[in-house]
């Protein structure tokens, strides 16, 4: 049984991003899921003064365990004009000031959705560049494209996508094997 933390790169209340995390840990059995929902972790813009002045919030340490207790990492990005947010890049620059590698020999399922058709690819292709940086392992992206169309409270509408979807999962928990 494999720990697995999950959580979206959003802040928002409302995120779809995190609909679709909460959607994909409820298909998970036999390993032990941690999910955090990050509009209730929130982060100071990153600065060296600030770094300097405070040092590390408790709640940061507290994300930076939680990541390095688990084997891997259900993480789902949302886009803002094409990148990731402000807030998830906030808090990976926080993060790898505390430690650089502060993802090695971590297993990560990339995901993305968004209202739109490209349903976050810009985002996703940057993190997926990204995490790695900070020693990640990323075995398996999903973008779920018209989130509205495509989502509903019983999950992925569209057949091809449900089974997209479905082999990225089964992809990442076979890597934690």
């Amino acid at each position: 049984m494999a720990a697995i933390l999950a959580f979206a790169g959003s802040n928002s209340s409302t995120s779809i991003n995190f609909k679709l995390v909460k959607l994909t840990t409820s298909l998970v059995q036999n390993h032990d899921i941690q999910t955090l929902n990050m509009a209730e972790h929130p982060f100071p813009m990153f600065s060296e003064d600030l770094e300097k002045e405070k040092g590390y919030a408790a709640s940061l340490k507290e994300l930076k365990a939680n990541i390095n207790g688990s084997d891997g990492l259900i993480l789902s990005v949302n886009e803002h004009n094409g990148n990731p947010s402000a807030y998830f890049k906030n808090v990976l620059d926080w993060l790898s000031r505390i430690d650089r590698k502060f993802l090695e020999g971590t297993k990560v399922l990339l995901m993305s959705t968004s209202g739109g058709k490209r349903g976050g690819k810009g985002s996703l292709a940057v993190v997926e560049n990204m995490l790695p940086r900070f020693g990640a392992e990323v075995v398996a992206t999903f973008s779920l494209p018209s989130f509205n169309d495509n989502f509903s409270e019983e999950g992925i509408l569209d057949e091809g996508l449900k089974e997209e979807h479905q082999n990225a999962l089964n992809t990442f928990l076979d890597s934690l094997k």
